[in-house]
């Protein structure tokens, strides 16, 4: 299981390994306070979503799951798209009343992000890699709290490096909002080549 945690917080990571959720990831780490906050939110949102996730799945829409209503050549995994979409939305819709009465400082600094966890590709992304992969509850909660812990350590150590280079001297030219993003995604792309180092690491 800890091998499992590692390999989703770093070998696998959304946001560096597969470039889930890079909207959220660059509109959310203008600030570290609310970089923090916004991963919090997501490891919230992913660790109560794919465990959730995982159970419609196994008890309603994969082949065999209505066996036990004579309905055992029934197939619904064709609906897992728009089930799981819709499990991810009613979770960030409770998330967000939670935030809004009784943190309403990080409602408002999440602002319209909040929302957009929704439709947020990492979580959709988290679920289906799950499906894919055959994990068992366990699996899956160990998973999905690895995959939020791995994206929030992504976008804080990101909104730190914006922060850091915030108002510093930068080449001329770069001063212009296109300039600006483009140097966003060249962090961007070395953190990501720095995770893969990750990759050739083994645990005992």
């Amino acid at each position: 299981m800890m091998t499992l945690f590692l390999e989703a917080v770093f070998v696998e990571n959304l946001a560096l390994a597969f470039f889930l959720g890079i909207c959220t990831l660059l509109g959310g780490s203008r600030r570290l306070s609310t970089a923090v906050g916004l991963g919090i939110a997501i490891t919230v949102v992913m660790t109560i979503t794919l465990p959730i996730n995982h159970l419609i799945h196994r008890f309603l829409l994969a082949p065999g799951a209505w066996a036990w209503a004579g309905m055992a050549e029934l197939d619904l995994s064709h609906l897992s798209l728009i089930c799981f979409i819709g499990s991810i939305a009613a979770m960030v819709q409770i998330l967000e009343m939670v935030l809004d009465r009784f943190f309403p400082a990080l409602a408002r600094g999440l602002g319209i992000f909040l929302p957009l966890i929704t439709v947020n590709c990492a979580i959709l992304g988290g679920s289906l890699f799950m499906v894919d992969r055959h994990y068992d509850l366990g699996q899956t909660v160990v998973y999905a709290v690895g995959s939020g812990v791995g994206w929030a350590l992504a976008v804080a150590a990101l909104a730190a490096i914006r922060e850091r280079v915030d108002g510093e001297h930068l080449p001329e030219g770069s001063a212009s909002d296109s300039a600006s993003q483009a140097l966003v995604f060249a962090v961007i792309g070395i953190m990501s080549t720095a995770y893969m180092a990750f990759s050739g690491v083994r645990l005992p």
